[in-house]
């Protein structure tokens, strides 16, 4: 069990029982002991739609109550839905959810009372686990009284708040609703705007749907859908709801990136910080500043915090998976949308939607318009973490060796290692490579001047890798 890019994830096998209430007892006592609570204040829990969420679930409510905290169950609902409810109640709160990665992997998410863990919380929390670890647990589990539907409420009056009445109206869009905890409220909210919403695709079985490197298979089926029902959109979102998926007419994905920039112009921000990951071409694309991170959404709250310390207003973040996170308030159509610092897909999504909408254009014209380098990524999954783990070492090694790598793409010109090693090659092409930080994967981003360059670059990234794995 570790820390990755948001959150503690690992098997269900090694989640289960032991290690769930090691996490939960230590969460609890870091927030005891740091004054982020105090003995029978409330913490609020809720989970995906994993078949190991509510064991899990139950295991944490039972160890933060022996903690000395009251827990309250939210059921299955958006973590970004979680974290609102909470926060308005200055409590810490607590997700269970593996987020995109398969049903036999699951994870916690930790949210102190002002928002998202960041690291230091997470090297502390880490280190109390550590002092209690061989200690015998009470691995009872727990019940708590319910608030699903006030949390989903409260959510839902948040997204009604965003775009002006009947925005949406004369567009039909599509939701894939497949196991995802934000499907119901997706329909709910579009509807509320006035669009003509066709959920599509429920299922009662967990399917992990990765927004920044989209399946073939779910792909395939948003271009079946848009043809055969002439949408105008698709929708969707991960397991636990805060990272968007929004395909256009012809049910091509919008890169999360992109929606990320919509949302910075919608917004007004005057500061957008995003990982190293996210397109090059956003710097020139709206009137803000830009501030690069490392990849994962505690680095981009480390970010937006710095910008709020410097004296920065307006200030908010978005990862190259869509997930969209808000330091500061904002105003829209004269009220105030409150801070939000954790990935959100519902802001994102209704902001893509209503520019569509307002400009008159089809999705693909919209985004057409942006101009932005074309940007692709994909992972090789069940990707031994001791392999990824070499090979990057091996690259950092000498120059010589990344040169001798990359020869068959083309010389390199620049390189740097923010997170993983994203590297320039002469004629302008961009090929990135980093390790998943929360799976067995090898994740490869791509830039190119055209789709079909982009498309080559990728797949002859994924094969480097794929040659040099076999040798080694």
């Amino acid at each position: 069990m570790k820390f990755g890019t948001s959150g503690l994830r690992g098997l269900v096998t090694e989640l289960e029982g032991h290690m769930s209430a090691l996490y939960a007892t230590a969460f609890a006592r870091y927030l005891l002991s740091s004054g982020k609570a105090k003995p029978g204040d409330r913490i609020y829990v809720a989970g995906d739609f994993r078949p190991s969420s509510p064991d899990i679930a139950a295991t944490c409510i039972g160890a933060l109550s022996r903690a000395g905290l009251i827990p309250v169950d939210c059921g299955a609902i958006p973590t970004p839905a979680l974290a609102l409810y909470a926060m308005a109640r200055g409590a810490a709160s607590l997700m269970i959810t593996g987020s995109h990665i398969p049903a036999d992997r699951n994870g916690i998410k930790f949210y102190r009372p002002d928002g998202e863990i960041d690291k230091q919380d997470e090297l502390a929390i880490t280190a109390l686990a550590e002092e209690i670890a061989d200690s015998l647990l009470d691995l009872t589990p727990g019940s708590a009284p319910r608030e699903e539907n006030e949390a989903a409420a409260f959510f839902a009056a948040r997204n009604a708040a965003i775009l002006p009445e009947n925005a949406l109206a004369g567009l039909k869009i599509g939701v894939y609703q497949h196991s995802t905890v934000a499907r119901d409220a997706l329909v709910d909210v579009l509807s509320g705007y006035g669009a003509d919403v066709l959920p599509l695709g429920r299922s009662q079985t967990f399917i992990p749907v990765d927004t920044e490197a989209v399946s073939e298979h779910s792909i395939s089926l948003f271009r079946t859908w848009t043809q055969e029902h002439g949408l105008d959109a698709a929708v969707s979102a991960d397991g636990d709801g805060d990272r968007p998926l929004v395909t256009d007419e012809t049910g091509t994905p919008l890169r999360g990136d992109l929606l990320g920039l919509i949302v910075a112009n919608f917004l007004g921000a005057r500061v957008a910080v995003t990982p190293v990951t996210s397109n090059s071409g956003i710097e020139a694309s709206g009137d803000f500043r830009v501030v690069r991170t490392r990849v994962g959404s505690p680095f981009v709250i480390e970010g937006m915090l710095a910008a709020l310390a410097a004296g920065e207003t307006a200030v908010m973040g978005f990862e190259a998976n869509g997930g969209l996170l808000t330091a500061s308030d904002f105003t829209l159509n004269g009220r105030t949308l409150t801070a939000l610092p954790t990935r959100d897909s519902f802001l994102p999504v209704l902001a893509a939607l209503h520019l569509a909408r307002r400009e008159g254009k089809a999705l693909s014209a919209m985004a057409a318009g942006f101009r932005l380098p074309v940007a692709a990524a994909d992972r090789l999954e069940n990707f031994p973490v001791a392999t990824s783990s070499a090979l990057m070492a091996h690259l950092r090694a000498a120059p010589d060796n990344l040169a001798s790598f990359l020869a068959p793409l083309g010389p390199v010109r620049s390189s740097t290692d923010v997170d993983g090693l994203r590297t320039t090659l002469q004629d302008g092409r961009i090929i990135h490579l980093r390790p998943s930080g929360n799976a067995p994967e090898m994740r490869c981003y791509v830039e190119a001047a055209t789709e079909e360059e982009a498309a080559a670059l990728l797949q002859q990234g994924l094969g480097l890798i794929r040659d040099w794995a076999e040798r080694h």
